[in-house]
């Protein structure tokens, strides 16, 4: 019997996952029942590990291929799967990205197969007189769509927004102007066409796929019912209700789904230092496939 078990947090999705050392090699059974625990959950996490590069990645890799981020310039150069995620800087340049994900959103949500999820791994956790600062926010959508109203379900089904990952870079931001994107890099992020509801691909769920960063407005509609439909979701997907907020402790890897919930950083910390670094599984379902039709 695997001494593997999994504490929920008590909010409306997340679990604490204990019992298990991720620096030491995985059996296919225990990565199974992860996984299983990963999907009922949406978030869980993994308090006081020690991991390397390339301990993280293999333990990543248990769960799909990890792919190589876009922004190549916050990747480690050691480790080009690793994407750091800090506000240090050195030798007067950023070691990674310093104001990512300040804003509710999914990963990859830009892609033809968006991401099946992230792994962040704490190493640097800021504190202030005593308290710790930088929490990170998840928020179910499966159960935020669970909770629409009957009506707004009928409407939104087969309904599609366009996602832009220029919109979602170039928004204002806290910290420096981020660098321009190369023609090669826009090449990679053309806007994309996606579902408002979105089955899982394990699971089958329905969730919502609308977020306040990337989706740019509402498909085949006019401007004025695209505000009103994107108005409403974004404020209905971000009730406390549907929301986990993580406290980070150094040596936490937490990951969460990219399918099921939206994430966001609480930069409430400057001029203290964060440092985590990610891991992102590829997504095998197209966004197109898992569209969700419900009545």
């Amino acid at each position: 019997m695997s001494a593997i078990t999994s504490h929920p947090t008590g909010a409306a999705l997340g679990a604490e996952i204990r019992g298990v050392d991720l620096s030491q090699p995985l059996s296919g059974a225990d990565a199974a029942r992860i996984n299983d625990m990963w999907l009922k959950h949406e978030v869980i996490y993994f308090r006081g590990q020690k991991l390397t590069p390339a301990q993280h990645i293999g333990f990543s890799e248990h769960f799909g291929d990890v792919e190589v981020h876009v922004r190549t310039d916050c990747c480690r150069a050691d480790y080009p799967k690793i994407f750091v995620v800090s506000n240090i800087i050195e030798n007067g340049k950023p070691i990674g990205a310093g104001d990512a994900g300040t804003r509710w959103h999914f990963d990859g949500c830009c892609t033809e197969k968006p991401s099946r999820g992230s792994l962040l791994y704490a190493k640097i956790v800021p504190v202030r007189d005593g308290m710790v600062l930088g929490d990170t926010m998840f928020s179910s959508m499966t159960r935020a769509y669970a909770a629409l109203p009957a009506e707004w379900k009928q409407r939104l089904s087969g309904m599609k927004a366009i996602n832009s990952y220029v919109k979602g870079y170039y928004r204002p931001v806290r910290a420096t102007k981020r660098p321009e994107l190369t023609a090669e890099q826009l090449k990679k992020v053309p806007e994309l066409e996606v579902p408002i509801v979105r089955r899982h691909p394990l699971t089958g769920k329905p969730c919502l796929f609308v977020n306040e960063t990337f989706t740019a407005r509402v498909a085949n509609v006019s401007d004025a019912e695209s505000n009103e439909i994107l108005d409403f979701l974004f404020a209905h997907v971000t009730q406390p209700a549907f929301i986990y907020r993580h406290g980070w402790r150094e040596g936490d890897l937490l990951a969460w789904d990219n399918c099921s919930t939206l994430h966001c950083a609480i930069a409430d910390y400057m001029p203290l230092h964060r440092l985590m670094e990610r891991t992102t599984i590829m997504g095998t379902a197209s966004v197109h496939d898992s569209m969700a039709q419900v009545a």
